[in-house]
């Protein structure tokens, strides 16, 4: 087999990684290798705390955490002012929900639609809400083609509809959903619509305008190739506009003499405390992104993931369990008669990082297509089709 190519220069994407000497990563939608200019922005700005104080070293730093957020920005097609630099994706989703919920409380009359391959950190809060307010939680239906059925959304919606939650590339199934064609479908109600672009962001060009998002949450550390501890929250005008965050603190509003003031921009989603090494490393992530294209990255991870599909597809007893019209770099399989687990194992001894991904990730999903465990490949620009022969022979002799 000779090996993808396309204008990259692989040699030195595997250069700027350090990771790619010691190991075969293709576990990027866990936690992608970084390349060393994530982590040398973090260092520095560490020994800068180490030399000069945490606050002072901030102060120091702060047209370049400002220019960290405005990357973020241009990465998903807003203005810097619509972008919230959090800890984590789910602090991002959950803090969009709350504003939510706590500007207009949900009730027993209100309706959440909610995507069947939603992961379960999403799933919880809204079935927290449901129990608590009376609120139904409805899954929507698979389309003829595995992802989700817009047509079939579309008759669900209604004005008691309050929000749809929406997986753009969910972690276990290899599909992309259609979140622009589902967006067009929202805006014609009042539904509050959320994206999560965990997956989807740094393997593939994201418009949050064109997506008609509320709110669209994302991580550093996956595709994006940033640092743990690091997300972001977009916020639309609307929700700039009519919601709260609950609850407040210091950075996110001002305790005036007469109350409050709420920021008018997406900071009121942030809270004072914060990581600024892993922003920095979040923001020379993005850049780097940036740097390569997004076409071209998702042109990269594209071919590797349907290189490896292909391969997959060849060897007895493996099922690709992949799904959807469009594709994501996710390649998720099953091999007849061995235990997902014990696949995960064989190939972390070969010095392969792959996931393992189980129902409680998101039970609507694995319960409707009957698996109880998946064995999860996620390639990058980095890879090679040598790592991935590397790895489709372990799958081939495990048994």
């Amino acid at each position: 087999m000779t090996d993808v190519t396309n204008e990259m220069d692989v040699d030195r994407l595997r250069a700027d990684t350090p990771g790619c000497a010691n190991v075969t990563h293709l576990n990027n939608a866990g936690a992608a290798l970084p390349p060393a200019s994530v982590t040398q922005a973090m260092v520095d700005h560490l020994r800068r705390e180490e030399a000069i104080g945490g606050y002072e070293a901030q102060t120091e730093a702060a047209e370049r955490i400002e220019g960290a957020r405005a990357s973020v920005a241009a990465l998903v097609g807003a203005r810097p002012d619509q972008i919230a630099l959090v800890e984590s994706a789910t602090h991002a989703w959950t803090r969009g929900l709350a504003a939510i919920h706590h500007t207009r409380p949900l009730t027993s009359a209100d309706r959440i639609l909610v995507s069947s391959e939603e992961y379960a950190s999403n799933v919880l809060p809204m079935m927290q809400l449901a129990a608590s307010t009376g609120a139904r939680l409805e899954f929507v239906p698979d389309g003829p083609d595995g992802s989700l059925d817009a047509a079939a959304l579309r008759d669900m919606l209604d004005d008691d509809v309050a929000i749809v939650a929406i997986n753009h590339c969910p972690s276990q199934n290899g599909l992309v959903n259609d979140v622009e064609a589902i967006g067009d479908a929202v805006r014609q109600t009042t539904a509050w619509y959320i994206v999560d672009a965990c997956q989807s962001v740094g393997q593939m060009p994201v418009d949050a305008t064109a997506m008609g998002a509320d709110f669209l949450s994302a991580t550093g550390r996956k595709f994006l190739r940033g640092p743990r501890g690091t997300g972001f929250l977009y916020a639309s005008e609307r929700a700039l506009a009519d919601l709260e965050p609950f609850p407040l603190d210091l950075h996110s509003a001002t305790w005036t003499s007469e109350g409050y003031e709420v920021q008018s921009t997406a900071r009121r989603y942030e809270y004072w405390e914060k990581s600024y090494a892993a922003i920095l490393g979040l923001g020379a992530a993005v850049d780097y992104a940036l740097a390569l294209g997004l076409e071209a990255i998702a042109e990269r991870i594209g071919m590797l993931a349907g290189y490896a599909r292909a391969r997959l597809a060849d060897v007895e007893g493996v099922v690709v369990r992949d799904r959807g019209t469009m594709r994501s770099g996710i390649v998720t399989l099953t091999k007849n008669g061995v235990p997902a687990a014990d696949i995960v194992a064989r190939l972390k001894a070969a010095g392969v990082n792959v996931s393992l991904s189980t129902p409680d990730y998101s039970r609507i999903d694995f319960d409707r297509h009957g698996v109880d465990g998946l064995v999860r490949i996620s390639p990058h620009v980095f890879s090679t089709t040598d790592e991935i022969d590397r790895a489709v022979d372990v799958i081939a002799s495990a048994d």
